[in-house]
């Protein structure tokens, strides 16, 4: 069997979304804190292509599904037979293929970056394809580049709807033009706002993403009060939380080194979050939470009616003591727990060895510095 192509990355929510590539890279890729796509150069595959992988994804489907018992259940020892007896590129494509629909085959997500920079006109007749294809599929997604979504209609976005998309994730990052220019993000707040009002009047799913951290501690209230005037004009579906790190091998790191980036501490990180839960005025947004590189995870809810909750729990992670909370951090950090809750059930050896830790590191900007290397270490 021939393979098919995959991309790096996909959103968290989209772990159990089948994954199809239709363009490579980013048409931007200068963001000074991103390096993902630094050495691939941006392709927008064409439509044949694109139809010849969603064929072979089918005839996967197709193997796979002989294995689906009559009560719904699924013979996983036999997968995993034919998968042993697979090359290994085939038995990559398999296996996507296999659990996507042993977990119901309803999403897919189309990679990579910026789909969007697809011609509507080809990216319907790929949707179409999809479908047709996969006629199951209840809800398809995609990345998109604010500045490129900007210059849709939300006649388009209309358009795009009907043939088959549902929702689309874009980076906001920021809503600060003063840190999206610090970070060379290539569009405005402005953009932005235009992006996703055609966006949301197409009747499309929106799913933006904030970094809280990325203005450095010199815009660290820029960069929530920013964001949270663009959501209050856009009103989109999902805020997800995309905590910034600053990675060797970004020109943002480059700044850092010479200092003329200061990083934020976790607890003025937290601080952007409740700034932005605050701030934000007249939406039904979501708030979401769902990436390992956030320190609170627990703050999630709605914009308009869980506001005070997601406050409680902020603040009563700020009102620990300072000890209490770089505790946390750490032991977040590392992986010991995920939530406040659990550090109660954190056993004495690894408490001890994790307050030792916290006690060789005094100054709270080398606290920082450590925070930050540990948070780099995902993507």
């Amino acid at each position: 069997m021939e393979t098919f192509r995959i991309g790096p990355i996909r959103p968290p929510s989209e772990a159990a979304s089948l994954l199809l590539q239709v363009t490579q890279g980013c048409t931007w890729n200068k963001c000074k804190f991103c390096n993902l796509y630094r050495h691939t150069r941006f392709q927008a595959y064409t439509i044949d292509s694109i139809k010849e992988d969603i064929d072979r994804m089918a005839l996967y489907g197709e193997k796979a599904l002989k294995n689906k018992r009559q009560d719904g259940t699924w013979d996983i020892e036999r997968i995993n037979t034919e998968l042993s007896m697979m090359p290994a590129d085939q038995q990559n494509c398999y296996y996507v293929v296999a659990m996507w629909l042993i977990n119901g085959g309803k999403h897919v997500f189309l990679q990579d970056g910026n789909t969007l920079a697809l011609s509507g006109g080809r990216l319907t007749e790929v949707l179409l394809y999809l479908r047709k294809a996969f006629p199951q599929i209840e809800r398809i997604t995609s990345y998109g580049r604010a500045e490129n979504l900007s210059r849709v209609s939300a006649q388009e976005f209309a358009e795009l709807k009907t043939a088959g998309l549902d929702r689309i994730h874009s980076g906001f990052e920021s809503g600060s033009d003063e840190v999206l220019k610090l970070v060379n993000k290539g569009v405005t707040a402005e953009q932005q706002i235009t992006a996703g009002r055609n966006i949301k009047a197409g009747g499309l799913e929106l799913s933006v993403y904030f970094m809280p951290g990325l203005g450095g501690k010199e815009l660290s209230r820029e960069n929530a009060e920013g964001m949270a005037h663009v959501v209050s004009q856009v009103n989109p579906d999902f805020v997800r939380i995309r905590t910034a790190a600053v990675k060797p091998g970004t020109e943002l790191y480059e700044d850092y080194e010479q200092g003329r980036f200061i990083l934020c501490s976790d607890d003025e990180k937290v601080i952007e979050v409740r700034r932005l839960i605050t701030e934000t005025k007249g939406v039904d947004t979501r708030l979401v939470s769902d990436h390992i590189v956030n320190l609170l995870q627990a703050v999630k809810g709605s914009l308009a009616t869980d506001k005070e909750k997601m406050l409680g729990i902020i603040d009563g992670y700020l009102e620990l003591p300072e000890r209490d909370r770089k505790l946390f951090q750490i032991a977040r950090r590392m992986g010991y727990v995920i939530s406040l809750k659990e550090m109660l059930r954190l056993d004495g050896a690894d408490r001890v060895k994790l307050e030792k830790l916290v006690d060789e590191t005094p100054d709270r900007y080398e606290w920082a510095e450590k925070m930050n290397a540990l948070i780099g270490r995902y993507i």
